[in-house]
This record gives C-alpha cells, sequence and structure tokens, in this order.
C-alpha cells in the first residue's frame, strides 16, 4: 500500500493552511500595521524552533467525487517553541479568519494549547487579536447551539494562573473570550491603536439605546485599561510589545514558576512563640467607639 496519494494530501491542506484568510483579507490585516498570525510567530520566536500543532484543522469543502476543493484553517495557530533557548507554548489569533472569532477556531486547539502549557509545565504566551466567545448569531445558524455559559477549555485557563507563567499580548482588537484569555494572565502589553479590550464593541453599545456612540478607543483603548489595572504595559508597536515581553521574560519566568511551585507544595508548620505577643495599644483604644 503506497501512502503518496495521502502525503500529497497532506502537504496540499498544509500549503491552504498557509495561506490563512486568502490574499485579499491578509493585505487588509497589513494595511492596517498588523502582523498576520504566522508573522507574528516569527517574530516572537527563536529561529526555526517553532513546531506547530493542528495546522490542517479547518472546514474543507468536497466536490462530488470527495476531492478537496477549498479549505478554511482554524483561526488559532499554536505549537511548542523556544525563546532564547528556553521551551514555551505559543498561540496566536488569526484575525484574517472571521476577525479570529473564537466561534469560528476548533475549539480544541485552544483548549489544547492550554492543557500542554499546563501538564508540561511550559510558559504561555497568547497572541490575542480576536473576538468572541461562542454565542454569535452565526455559530447559531451553523451549530444550532454556543458555547455560552460554559466556554470548553477555561478549567485550563484557570490551572494555569497557579502553575506556569502565562503572558498575554494584545495586538488587535480583544471581545468577549479575548478580553477574558488577555485579562487571565500574569503579565499583559497592549499595542497603543492597535489594541482594544471590551466586553462587547462599539455597535453593541449603541444598540443598547443609551445614547452613546463610542469608538474602539473611547470603549477599550490604552488611555483606559493600562490606567486602571487590566493590562500591565503597553507599546506603540508590536516589535516593541515583542521586545517587552522578551525583556522581561526571564525574571518573570523564574518568578512565577517559584510562586506556582510555593502555591503547590504544602505549606510549613512552624512552631508557636513560647509566650503570645502582647500587642495592645492603650493610647489607642480612647479612638474607638463602641
Amino acid at each position: 500500500m503506497s501512502w503518496n496519494k495521502h502525503l500529497e494530501d497532506l502537504k496540499r491542506r498544509e500549503a491552504l493552511a498557509e495561506k490563512m484568510g486568502g490574499e485579499e483579507k491578509l493585505a487588509r490585516q497589513h494595511a492596517r500595521g498588523k502582523l498576520d498570525a504566522r508573522e507574528r510567530i516569527k517574530r516572537l520566536l527563536d529561529e526555526n524552533s517553532f513546531r506547530e500543532i493542528g495546522k490542517i484543522a479547518g472546514k474543507g469543502d468536497y466536490d462530488t467525487h470527495g476531492e478537496l476543493t477549498n479549505f478554511t484553517p482554524a483561526n488559532f495557530i499554536f505549537g511548542r517553541g523556544r525563546i532564547n533557548g528556553e521551551a514555551v507554548v505559543a498561540s496566536a489569533d488569526d484575525f484574517t479568519v472571521r476577525g479570529g472569532a473564537a466561534d469560528a477556531a476548533i475549539y480544541r486547539k485552544l483548549t489544547q494549547a492550554e492543557q500542554m502549557a499546563h501538564e508540561l509545565k511550559l510558559p504561555l504566551i497568547r497572541m490575542i487579536d480576536g473576538t468572541g466567545g461562542g454565542g454569535s448569531v452565526k455559530m447559531l445558524e451553523d451549530m444550532g447551539y454556543t458555547y455560552v455559559p460554559f466556554v470548553p477549555g477555561w478549567e485550563h485557563v484557570v490551572k494555569n494562573l497557579k502553575t506556569v507563567p502565562v503572558v498575554a499580548l494584545a495586538l488587535g482588537p480583544c471581545a468577549g473570550l479575548g478580553a477574558a484569555r488577555m485579562v487571565a494572565s500574569h503579565y499583559s502589553v497592549m499595542v497603543r491603536g492597535l489594541a482594544q479590550i471590551f466586553t462587547a464593541g462599539p455597535a453593541v453599545v449603541a444598540g443598547l439605546g443609551t445614547g452613546e456612540n463610542l469608538d474602539k478607543e473611547q470603549l477599550g483603548g490604552a488611555d483606559i485599561h493600562t490606567r486602571n489595572g487590566v493590562i500591565d504595559d503597553e507599546a506603540q508597536s508590536e516589535d516593541e510589545a515583542f521586545g517587552r515581553f522578551c525583556l522581561t521574560f526571564p525574571l518573570m519566568r523564574a518568578l512565577l514558576l517559584n510562586v506556582a511551585l510555593r502555591m503547590t507544595s504544602r505549606p510549613v508548620k512552624k512552631k508557636a512563640l513560647p509566650t503570645p505577643c502582647r500587642r495592645t495599644a492603650a493610647r489607642l483604644i480612647p479612638c474607638v467607639k463602641f
């Protein structure tokens, strides 16, 4: 039995996956001053260190003979790689496929990325440029159900906060699940002008009938979220965001791994003092009204 046909089909699907959302949508992404998902992975990780997982996961179109005619890849790319020689799990949302919407992804990829980081105890880097959490009208039309209120894989997101360093880079609009994934991290950076973070976008706010017409920056730009505690840091460009991360990564990794180790170990029991400390401050008693 020859495997040539199957190998050729695999190579064809991988080539189609490389095209992401297609030339037109990639051009639109670049025209906005944004890198695409695969460029981001190349910029951040050590050269030739990325090993992608689930590259051919997506939706295929077939003719009457069962031959593949077209292929739309999942809009979530992830795998293992290295940063300055250190092993990490890296993921990137592909905005060129349905705006990076979570309900257009293969949710098992996102779940596997989070689970892999947890089980292998590897730092997790999320490059977020997407929206939604699985509750759109489009998903109801296609699948007949949504992920709301339960979001698959969120239990791994929570586990990772106490077991591995998690970094989130906001590189575009982050709404719904994208916003939640930004917040559920130990260190976060957003790119001024490119990234915004909100529960729902301006169109939804305008539809509430309150008379408010806010743009993305007014609703969730860097002026808001780098000052209210949602985001830790800001950058003027994607390259600067990658640079800030790489600069803090060694110290952050050592610190967070130490914290994670302490959180998962039993506390040390200490002996009680031979005599209780008396900390009564008589001069403060009149200050307390009974």
